[in-house]
């Protein structure tokens, strides 16, 4: 990517740029043939799953010296080839049939391996949909149910993956104990504020430390309605995890490819070869995604009007995982909500343009990645008929940008680090 200064940058191209490094960052083709582990003795056997998962399965095929085979469960749409990895797709963010019975195949693979065996496991946000198999007395339909409540609840990822782990009969370090006595390389895409390894994808093959207790506690928090069998699983304790110095894992070696702060260094560098003073604001900002478009809004309208805590031109970026507590009947997602927001408290203020989107290119559930944002933003609005602030309690955030020619559509891009907030003040 050459560089340009600011002047010769429309501003939405410099935040597309910015997006686009962010994403290309956490590629699996750059950031897994670092972190090869050496081929072992015996077989060496590839299973995983996320959005990223097959891409990643790719690039370790075109980088393995040896012999393998293996199987990953990806989102509908996000296979690559692959010659040796088999790879199957299944449903995100709510789990279907073709995800069941992936991860119960994924479980039947690793067993009867031996010590001289590697399995090298490749996760990456959005596995945890994508293994849905039921603790028992757990149907797919319960797990269905829960995942559609969680994600309407306003609940953390932490927190909606700590319920996850305990429901699921593969999930919270199951996967990573029944590879034993096999090694297990860990290739993690973090997706997760805080790169916490039990919270990408529920963590399947490392240890976890929450409890029963903890998962019955957030459902009570949230009000969400458990079916009888996941509630008697949770009370009685029979959906309890594998927990840390489990001797199981004690062949298990974690590594982290990619992560959201990695994304975020690298729209920094774009920012400073246009000419622009990039201020990471943090890598794990949570909360509500329009609480958090209101902060951001006022630290932009600081940075315009005093010059605190940075002179403009600068940009502000940012990522983590935010929330929506679903209350209206729109198309929404966390992104578009917070851009949405951002738009409504800085009311037209010149000089500010900004863009949010998850560097999966999904944002909710619809097959956008985000959209930008211009001091011109409410005011086409109102020309249209549309009124900012009614969409924004309808949480329809995508029909909003949408009907504005301002979403950001790039398809599925193979990775997943989570969430992209870039506020450019010039």
């Amino acid at each position: 990517m050459t560089s340009a200064p600011l002047a010769s940058l429309a501003p939405r191209e410099l935040l597309g740029r910015m997006f686009a490094a962010a994403v290309n960052a956490a590629q699996p083709e750059h950031c897994i043939p670092p972190h090869l582990p050496e081929p072992p003795r015996g077989r060496t056997l590839v299973i995983g799953a996320g959005k990223a998962s097959a891409a990643m399965a790719q690039a370790l095929e075109r980088h393995w010296p040896g012999p393998l085979s293996g199987l990953v469960v990806t989102r509908y749409g996000y296979a690559v080839p692959c010659e040796r990895i088999e790879i199957v797709e299944a449903a995100h963010p709510v789990p279907d049939a073709a995800g069941q019975a992936a991860a119960a195949r994924l479980l039947e693979l690793v067993r009867g391996l031996s010590a001289d065996d590697l399995v090298i496991c490749l996760v990456s946000g959005g596995g945890s949909a994508l293994l849905p198999l039921p603790g028992d007395g757990v149907t797919l339909a319960d797990k269905q149910a829960i995942n559609r409540a969680l994600l309407a609840s306003g609940a953390t990822i932490a927190e909606m993956n700590c319920v996850r782990r305990h429901l699921s009969a593969i999930k919270g370090g199951r996967l990573a104990a029944a590879c034993h006595p096999a090694r297990v390389v860990n290739l993690l895409i973090s997706d997760v504020p805080g790169d916490n390894p039990m919270d990408i994808a529920s963590g399947p093959t490392v240890a976890d430390p929450t409890t029963c207790a903890d998962a019955l506690e957030i459902v009570r928090r949230y009000g969400i309605e458990l079916p009888e069998g996941a509630r008697r699983l949770l009370e009685s304790g029979a959906g309890e995890t594998v927990k840390p110095g489990d001797p199981r894992l004690a062949g298990v070696t974690t590594r982290l490819v990619a992560t959201p702060q990695m994304a975020l260094e690298a729209a920094a560098a774009v920012a400073r070869d246009a000419g622009v003073t990039p201020l990471v604001l943090g890598d794990s900002i949570e909360g509500e995604a329009r609480d958090v478009g209101k902060v951001l809004a006022g630290i932009a309208l600081q940075v315009r009007r005093h010059g605190q805590p940075l002179p403009a031109p600068c940009v502000l970026l940012s990522g983590g995982e935010t929330t929506v507590t679903v209350r209206g009947r729109g198309r929404g997602g966390r992104n578009v909500e917070f851009l949405l927001a951002l738009a409504v408290a800085l009311d037209g203020a010149p000089g500010i343009h900004a863009v949010a989107g998850d560097t999966d290119g999904v944002d909710g559930q619809e097959e956008i990645a985000g959209a930008f944002a211009t001091p011109c933003t409410l005011k086409r609005a109102w020309e249209r008929g549309i009124r900012p602030r009614d969409r924004l309690d309808d949480n329809d955030g995508h029909g909003f940008f949408e009907a504005l020619g301002d979403s950001l559509v790039t398809g599925p891009t193979l990775t997943n680090v989570n969430d992209f907030r870039a506020i450019l003040i010039t």
